[in-house]
């Protein structure tokens, strides 16, 4: 749940300043299809029982949350994201309805059935984990940290950390993997933010501003002893 809520300091300064800036919006679309997945992995029609009931239970609430966000995003993002996020949110969508139909219809033993659903669960999962790397390639770029929210990068860790023991322990091999991944993302995350929130340096997208700007003072306005008349 900290996970999940994590991003409503973002889409609070979203809502506020009516624009979505340089946030991206991959890793909230990435989590959906994370969690229609693997709310799907957890009921009985493909888990034994209700072996997976706490599976199911949080990943349905991040369905309702990564789906508000994304409906935040799309309200405030300009014409070309909205069409870009539309487009990759639709596709998911269908890839989760095939999943679910292929899974239901075509599918008769139970344990291939489960090992289906949890191989694609195991493939949107490390997706979603993985999806932050856009955000630490900007941070790098940028040497700013602005656009990588800190508490989502630090849940990230924690709750990796917590159902990859709950993979381990129930020994089932689509949770433990992906959250062993998750994990070390999670890592990478904090130590790219412990660096670059200490660079006291100005984010290089301001400074090529600044710099563009000085390159279009005209020469002829400058007097002979170098004074700007």
């Amino acid at each position: 749940m900290l996970l999940y809520s994590a991003p409503i300091l973002t889409f609070k300064r979203v809502i506020k300043k009516a624009s979505v800036e340089e946030f991206s919006c991959i890793p909230y679309i990435l989590a959906l299809f994370s969690c229609l997945t693997y709310s799907w992995y957890g009921f009985p029609v493909v888990s034994y029982g209700w072996e997976n009931l706490t599976v199911c239970s949080i990943s349905s609430l991040g369905v309702l949350f990564e789906g508000t966000f994304i409906s935040i995003y799309v309200w405030f993002a300009p014409r070309g994201k909205k069409k870009q996020v539309m487009l990759m949110a639709s596709l998911i969508l269908a890839v989760f309805c095939m999943t679910v139909f292929f899974s239901s219809f075509s599918i008769h033993n139970h344990h291939i059935r489960k090992v289906f659903v949890g191989s694609v669960g195991l493939v949107s999962s490390i997706s979603m984990y993985g999806s932050p790397l856009v955000a630490m390639k900007q941070v790098i770029r940028t040497k700013s940290v602005e656009f990588m929210p800190f508490y989502l990068s630090l849940f990230t860790l924690f709750t990796s950390l917590t159902w990859m023991a709950y993979g381990v322990i129930g020994r089932d091999p689509f949770i433990a993997t992906p959250n062993c991944i998750g994990s070390i993302m999670g890592i990478l995350q904090l130590v790219v933010y412990c660096i670059y929130s200490k660079c006291k340096e100005a984010p290089k997208v301001l400074h090529d501003i600044e710099q563009a700007n000085v390159v279009k003072i005209p020469t002829s306005h400058v007097d002979t002893k170098g004074h700007n008349p």
